[in-house]
Parts: C-alpha cells; structure tokens; sequence
C-alpha cells in the first residue's frame, strides 16, 4: 500500500469504489498478450489476452466474452479493461479472446454463413481455450502451475452473453439448416451474463433480418448456475418491444439463478467495455465499480460454495441508502 505524504490529500475516486461492497485486498496484475492458437478450420488464428494475478496459486479462470460493439477495437482482447484488470487484481485469472466478429478483424462483411455474428465459432473460441489451457499456461511467463482447472466461469456482455448462454445450456437453431446447436460446456461451472440478448419469440423484425441466429435464442435448457445482469435503461425497438426482454435469460430458466438489475443502466451498465469509451451512453465510474464488485461477489461464492461473499454483497448493496441496483435470485 502506498503511503500518503504529509500535506497530501487523499481524492475520492468513485472508480474504484463499490458502496458498501467489501472485496479481498488487490494485488499487482501480470498482462500477455497475444497468446496464438492455431485452431483447424478457423479463418484466422485465435488471439487471446490473458490477464492475472502477479502471486499466488490454485487461482480461479474467467472467460472474457467482449460484445459486438461499433469500436474498432474495445471489441477484442483490448477491450473490457474496467473488468478485466479488476478480476485479475482481485484472483482471478481473465482470459479474453477475440472472436471473429471482432471488428479488428473486418469479417462482418465477409461472404462467411456465420458472418456477421459469428455465433457459433464465439462458443468454439472460448471451449478451445478450455482444451488447451496448457498451452495457454505454458505461454504466459510466471503463469505455469497457477491455476485451478475445477473453478472456471465465464463472463459475456451483449453478444459475449449469448456465446456464455450457449456455453451453460442456452438452446440455438441454426438459421442455416434448422439444426438444434448444443454447446454447453460442464468445465464451466457459472455464468455471467450483462446486457445479453433475450427469447427469440420477442426478437423485433430489424434484428431479425439482420441476426437471425437470435430468433432461436431460447432458455429452457440453461442449467448452469448464472448471474444475469440487465440495465434498467437498456431497451431498443431494434431487438424487441419488451422493455424487460434481457431479463430473459434468468426468467425463463431454470435456477439457481440470480438477477441484477442496475437502476439507470443502459446497455454499457455505466461502461464495461472500456476506460472513457465513447460508445457508453450511460458512463458512471460508480456503477462499474459495483456492477464487477458483485460478479466478483457471486462468483467466489459459485465457485467456492463455503464464502459467504455473495450474501454478504447482497446484503450490503440493498443496506446502502441510495442502492445503485436490485437483486432476486431463484
């Protein structure tokens, strides 16, 4: 801990401050990047950052899913900062593929079936990453021994919460030949889900042509335990008239479930994406601050079922005088 100089004042930095949720001390944080895997079939190597803490061992795993955002690049494994670099601080270690619908890597517009979206090759990145944590490991200097294969989660905002739906259960119709997709992955053992799109009954007409994999978006079969988080603001006539329709994934599953909903949120939920991001609409450094203090939160508890860190943050956000969000759980 740095020390504070006499005559120096100390700045209040909402940045890093989740009202009244208490998380372990963070420690300094080792980034490599780009680790490159080679994958059969796949149209370019798969790229990936990986982000962890600079000591200990038996540590955690979250899969980063960046969304299909307009940026050039806060979609791709330089994106998701304000995350990211928490996590990591905070034990985790972070993983984050670029997906071939990145806009970094200009296939959107490619004659590819699976283009723009590329829905179902998200899913593949993220259980290729899983096949080959070895390697992965091996790459990262000072990484190699340090993690806990039996306490992976993933983590997915916009489409990245659609490709974690698939990884724990969500159903999928491929538009291209009606074939059922099943993706789920049992080394995943919680999801998290922000701002991820909901049923496709509800889907609106302009998304529908636009992204006809999300018509099929269906929920009945998503078991994994998950977290879903929703903006209070985060509604588009684009993709459904349902002002709660990405609320979705947790209602029409079944639990154990729980469901975070951020007052005043749109879709960046105050600015996951990116530090000063200009496509978050809604920026508010506190709310990012809570929203990755409580995934924290949940996720600790889902994957050591003995800390009581979930309860505790539940507890707490709801005791704040002015709470930045709400939470129910099935």
């Amino acid at each position: 801990m740095q020390s504070n100089p006499k005559g120096k004042r100390s700045m209040r930095n909402p940045f890093n401050e989740a009202v009244g949720i208490l998380v372990n001390d963070p420690t300094s944080v080792i980034t490599f990047s780009p680790v490159v895997l080679s994958v059969p079939g796949r149209i370019v190597d798969l790229q990936i950052k990986v982000s962890a803490p600079s000591m200990g061992s038996g540590l955690p795993v979250i899969l980063l899913s960046h969304g299909h955002g307009p940026s050039n690049f806060v979609s791709s494994l330089h994106g998701y900062g304000p995350l990211a670099n928490f996590w990591a601080a905070h034990g985790f270690v972070v993983i984050q593929p670029t997906h071939l619908d990145s806009k970094a890597l200009g296939l959107r517009e490619s004659d590819n079936q699976e283009a723009p979206l590329f829905w179902r090759s998200r899913a593949e990145d993220m259980r290729y990453i899983l096949d080959y944590l070895d390697q992965i490991e091996a790459a990262v200097p000072g990484l190699g021994g340090r993690l806990d294969r039996s306490r992976i989660a993933a983590v997915g905002h916009s489409m990245g919460g659609h490709t974690v739906g698939m990884l724990c259960g969500q159903g999928v119709t491929d538009p291209a030949d009606g074939t059922e997709v099943n993706l789920a992955d049992p080394r995943i053992k919680a999801g998290v889900l922000l701002a991820a799109p909901g049923k496709g009954e509800d889907l609106a007409v302009f998304a529908t042509e636009h992204y006809p994999v999300l018509r099929t978006t269906s929920f009945a079969t998503m078991t994994t335990p998950a977290l879903v988080v929703v903006g209070e603001n985060d509604w588009s006539p684009a993709f459904s008239d349902r002002k709660n329709w990405r609320s979705d994934a947790y209602f029409l599953s079944p639990g154990p479930k729980c469901l975070l909903t951020l007052f005043g949120a749109e879709h960046g939920l105050g600015g996951v994406a990116a530090y000063d991001a200009k496509e978050t609409t809604d920026e508010n450094p506190e709310r990012v601050a809570t929203l990755r203090a409580l995934v924290w939160s949940y996720l600790r508890t889902a994957l050591y079922p003995e800390d009581t860190a979930w309860p505790t943050a539940c507890a707490a956000l709801m005791d704040t005088p002015n709470p930045l969000g709400i939470i129910e759980c099935k």
